[in-house]
This record gives structure tokens, C-alpha cells and sequence, in this order.
């Protein structure tokens, strides 16, 4: 696949990138367990084929991911070149601090799992579960520390990861971070995050979009996924994606596959971010990204976006 430059980083990127959420087997979430062989066997798939850029966390499965991922990394003897890996620092599972200190336990924690001494781009992830705005930037706060660790080279870029637009807005304001990342927020289902767009890219800040599937209704469908961003989706939406199945189902065209195009067709988003859960997910995100689809189609399914 082609690349382009990740923002201003010097990184360059696939724009498609793999999420690993589903590799760190959550059940609770996703309604499906991945074990460690499938988990190290799909990531294994991601390093031997077109996509560069993946993506994990210090929180998902408990550490899970990160650890599946370092497994795969030690018997490779680390990334393959010019692969780019993106973590996240993450507030303590148990007391939800989100302080400096508890910043650089976690990037130390991902350093380990992953069997690495620096990494290429971390974000600050999900701070408005736990923090506001002058917490995340008080002296002794994550922001602060991050900085401190990305001019020491333990860490090469910073980039922060969330789905609350309002103090996502608020952080890419500050001019300390390359790269935002969102999630659920631009979506056949909902535009809420295109502002936010605008000002990102306008500042000459890389944006990532995640969670082109929704969690997974766009891609399974409602009755097999009825939650839309890990809730349950309110009628409104479920109509939307019966009407716009029935829409792709019309044109030939699956329903992930237009999922998908959204937001790869989006000359402002450098990448999106597609979770995968087993090695025969990726080829297939591959050949999803390189349908073909009627520009008429396109039309159709935005005159059914419902009301946010």
C-alpha cells in the first residue's frame, strides 16, 4: 500500500493502520474471546503483509495486547523496518490515577510487554475518563510527564487518543501534540468529530480515525452487533444501518466495505484504524479498502446519517 507522512512526524504510514483492542481478547466488549496463538498468529499476518502501522495499548485485555504483540516482536528481534507501532498511556485500571508518575509507570509497563527500549508514537489515551483540561496540563500532570519522556528519546512523538470531542479540541489546542486520534465520532452513523477535523488538519496535526465499524454494528450488522461505540444504539441508529444494508446489499457493495471507504476516502484523515481479531482479517480489510463503489451509493447512504 502506499504511504504518506504521519503529520509533521517523518513517519510514514499505510492508511490503513490495525487495531489490536480485539487481539487482547475482551469479551465484555467485543462478545468473544481471542486466545494467545490466534492473537500472536494475526499479528504475525499484519507484519508479513502491505499495512505499516499498528496500533495497541497499555489497557487493553489488562495488558494483554501489548504482551501478544511483544511475544511476536521477541522472535522477530523487534519491528520489521520501516513498520511504525503506536501505544497508549493509560490511567491505573484499579484507582484511576492519571498522574505524571502513573504516565511513566505505564510507558515503562508498555516498554517491557513490547520488549522495547523507545517507542515511535504514543498516545495519551481516554483522559476524559479521568481528568479536565488543567488536570491533564498541571505541572505534576500525563501531559507534562509525556513531554519529559519524549525529550529524554524514550518516546519519538506524542499524539493524543480519545472519543470526548470538547477537551479533545481543547488538548490538539495546545500544540504539543502530532498526531489526534478519535474514535466513533466519524462514521457512516455520525459526523460529530468533522470540526474537529478541520482544525486538526489546519494546525498541522496528523488525524487518525478509529472505529470505522462503529464497535462493530457496520461491519456484523445490528442483530448480530446491536451496540453502536460500546453502547447499546438507540432505535435511530438501528434503523440507519438496516436501511443502509439494504442500500450496500442493493449496489453489490458489503456493508463494511463502504464502513470502511468513509473514512479512507476522507482526503483529511491520514489513517483509520480497523481492529482485527484473526489472521485472515487483514488480507480481508485489504481487499475491502479496494472496492470499488458508485459515487451514487455514496449519496444515498449520507441521506440516511440519523440525528446526533
Amino acid at each position: 500500500m502506499d504511504v504518506t507522512e504521519l503529520g509533521g512526524t517523518g513517519l510514514l504510514v499505510t492508511p490503513i493502520c490495525i487495531g489490536t483492542s480485539p487481539l487482547a481478547s475482551m469479551p465484555g466488549v467485543y462478545g468473544y474471546e481471542v486466545g494467545a496463538k490466534q492473537a500472536e498468529a494475526t499479528v504475525e499476518a499484519v507484519f508479513d503483509g502491505p499495512v505499516n502501522f499498528l496500533d495497541t495499548s497499555n489497557n487493553y485485555g489488562g495488558g494483554n495486547a501489548e504482551t501478544r504483540i511483544g511475544a511476536v516482536l521477541r522472535r522477530r528481534g523487534g519491528l520489521p523496518p520501516g513498520f511504525v507501532l503506536a501505544t497508549k498511556v493509560d490511567a491505573d485500571p484499579v484507582t484511576g490515577d492519571f498522574s505524571g508518575t502513573r504516565v511513566r509507570r505505564s510507558v515503562e509497563e508498555s516498554l517491557e510487554r513490547l520488549g522495547l527500549d523507545r517507542v515511535q508514537l504514543m498516545y495519551l489515551h481516554d483522559p476524559e475518563l479521568h481528568l479536565t483540561f488543567e488536570q491533564c496540563m498541571a505541572a505534576d500532570g500525563p501531559v507534562a510527564a509525556l513531554v519529559e519522556l519524549r525529550d529524554q528519546g524514550v518516546l519519538e512523538h506524542l499524539g493524543v487518543a480519545m472519543g470526548e470531542l470538547g477537551l479533545m479540541g481543547r488538548l490538539v489546542g495546545t500544540g504539543v501534540f502530532e498526531v489526534a486520534l478519535n474514535h466513533n465520532r466519524y462514521t457512516l452513523l455520525d459526523r460529530g468529530a468533522d470540526a474537529l477535523i478541520d482544525d486538526t488538519v489546519a494546525r498541522g496535526i496528523a488525524f487518525v480515525n478509529a472505529a470505522p465499524y462503529g464497535g462493530g454494528i457496520l461491519a456484523k450488522g445490528p442483530q448480530a452487533q446491536p451496540k453502536y461505540a460500546y453502547r447499546q444504539a438507540p432505535a435511530p441508529v438501528l434503523d440507519a444501518v438496516r436501511a443502509m444494508a439494504e442500500i450496500c446489499e442493493r449496489y453489490g457493495v458489503p456493508l463494511r466495505a463502504a464502513a470502511l471507504q468513509f473514512s479512507m476516502r476522507d482526503p483529511r484523515i491520514t489513517a483509520t484504524v480497523v481492529g482485527v481479531s484473526d489472521p485472515a482479517r487483514v488480507d480481508e480489510t485489504v481487499a475491502l479498502a479496494a472496492l470499488e463503489i458508485p459515487d451514487a451509493m455514496w449519496a444515498e447512504l449520507a441521506a440516511l446519517t440519523p440525528p446526533r
